[in-house]
């Protein structure tokens, strides 16, 4: 019995664990580019997040939200807490959600400036 408890409690919290940090909600190796309008740049953890809205051919407006990796993670690929601010023109490519909704992760960004900004760079450490 106590065998059982202890595997149902393994159970219980791995779930979550894995859920938080796995991709399955993504469209793997799916990517889509789109000229949007920041809203509002979250830099937090565990995750940050970017919202725009992005007008289509006939001038409706969808609101997307993609999000990234942590702070720390984020800053050793050159992203910063002043990386984007409001009202700024973007062109953004995402690893879409599989569900259609917009929404997904934040793979790469041109800025206004032209300057590229990529989330896939390797990981350089601390002071690199």
């Amino acid at each position: 019995m106590a065998f059982l408890v202890a595997t149902l409690g393994l159970l219980m919290v791995s779930t979550p664990a894995s859920a938080h940090h796995g991709s399955a909600a993504f469209d793997a190796g799916k990517q889509v580019a789109m000229k949007g309008t920041v809203i509002r740049w979250v830099w937090a953890n565990p995750h940050c997040f970017l919202s725009y809205d992005v007008k289509d051919e006939t001038g409706n407006v969808t609101h997307w939200v993609v999000e990234t990796s942590n702070p720390p993670d984020m800053i050793n690929r050159g992203w910063s807490k002043e990386t984007f601010k409001p009202g700024d023109e973007v062109t953004v490519t995402v690893e879409p959600v599989k569900n259609g909704k917009p929404a997904g992760r934040l793979l790469q960004v041109v800025l206004p400036n032209g300057k590229t900004l990529s989330y896939r760079l390797a990981f350089t450490g601390p002071g690199n």
